[in-house]
């Protein structure tokens, strides 16, 4: 919902008057609320954080262009391990200098027991994890991964390829709702063929986030002891029919979310959009949007330094000289009478 306002009569006074009110704000096509003012932060609201990314699986038209370019309307930049996987004492070098950590598995293991070390320190020390996979074989870091933290994974192969929208009741198909991680959104599309969430992973402490056309978990976040990860079985989204509904929000809403605000503060938000010590704001611009959020950064009103000297000695100049013409006059006029009445 967004606020608006509209001209009603007052009965009682015949007169009219503001009124707020809320209502659903103006949609795409896709049925989601239009405009970036409704994603989970604010532009710019993480610059300066990194989405670091190992991305093992590799494709001519999966360059991570799209979402770079979504990610970068928040404020983050993005460094990307291909193909390959570092060494895990670089990837904890590269880790020291990010917020989050992304694994898109291909179906080839990449990652070593130490490089499990090291993603396991990055992610108890509080920092974000996204666990991507895709359809059998493609999830098989992720699956590393998610086992060696939550003890599941995911499986299988169906054909996705469809939008769909909120979660409505158990055993269906959807978005939950409520939730930081869906803000803005009412329709999201599931990727193309996608993997199933094994049904270990609510004894792992994970939560359904999306349920896919055919019912089946597509996506689960953990969000526990100050530590948030999402595992997820659909990374076609990322690269293919971008522009169906709701992927380039949720992407941000995702590193929005993993960036974990709530815990780190300051230390991960964009200093402009702070209050300015000693000033006072038009518009105050919370990175995490409760509510709405306005669409841009209001500039704080310059400080206009009054002193009692120029605002009292124009008046003064003014009073003064006024009260010399009555004295003039007056003096006029006392000595104009004494003749007239000789």
């Amino acid at each position: 919902m967004e606020k608006r306002s509209r001209m009603v009569k007052d009965e009682s006074t015949g007169l009219k008057r503001s009124e707020d009110y809320e209502a659903k704000p103006d949609a795409d096509r896709f049925g989601n609320a239009q405009g970036n003012q409704h994603d989970l932060a604010v532009d710019g609201a993480f610059k300066g954080q990194t989405v670091a990314v190992l991305q093992f699986y590799v494709d001519s038209s999966f360059d991570f262009s799209l979402p770079k370019q979504a990610l970068a309307e928040k404020g983050f930049s993005t460094f990307r391990w291909i193909n390959t996987a570092p060494t895990p004492e670089e990837l904890e070098k590269g880790l020291e200098k990010s917020s989050q950590l992304w694994i898109i598995a291909d179906s080839t293991q990449h990652l070593t027991p130490a490089h499990l070390d090291v993603i396991k320190k990055f992610y108890n020390a509080g920092h974000g994890l996204y666990i991507w996979g895709d359809n059998e074989p493609y999830y098989t870091d992720a699956n590393v991964v998610a086992e060696a933290l939550f003890g599941t994974g995911m499986h299988g192969n169906l054909m996705g390829d469809h939008t769909v929208g909120m979660l409505a009741a158990k055993g269906g198909s959807g978005i939950i709702a409520n939730h930081l991680l869906s803000t803005g959104l009412e329709n999201i599309y599931e990727g193309i063929t996608i993997a199933t969430i094994d049904p270990s992973y609510s004894s792992a402490g994970l939560q359904p986030l999306i349920y896919g056309s055919a019912g089946n978990l597509v996506a689960a976040y953990y969000d526990r002891d100050g530590k948030r990860a999402i595992l997820d079985g659909g990374f076609t989204r990322l690269y293919m029919k971008w522009d169906t509904a709701g992927t380039p929000r949720y992407v941000k809403n995702a590193a929005s979310w993993l960036v974990n605000a709530e815990r780190f503060g300051d230390a991960v938000l964009n200093p402009e959009l702070k209050k300015p010590s000693g000033l006072t704001p038009v518009a105050s611009v919370p990175s995490i949007a409760t509510g709405t959020a306005p669409a841009t950064t209001a500039s704080p009103e310059p400080t206009v330094c009054i002193t009692r000297s120029s605002m009292e000695n124009p008046f003064l100049s003014r009073r003064m000289g006024i009260m010399l013409l009555c004295l003039l006059a007056g003096l006029g006029v006392l000595m104009y009478l004494p003749r007239r009445f000789r």
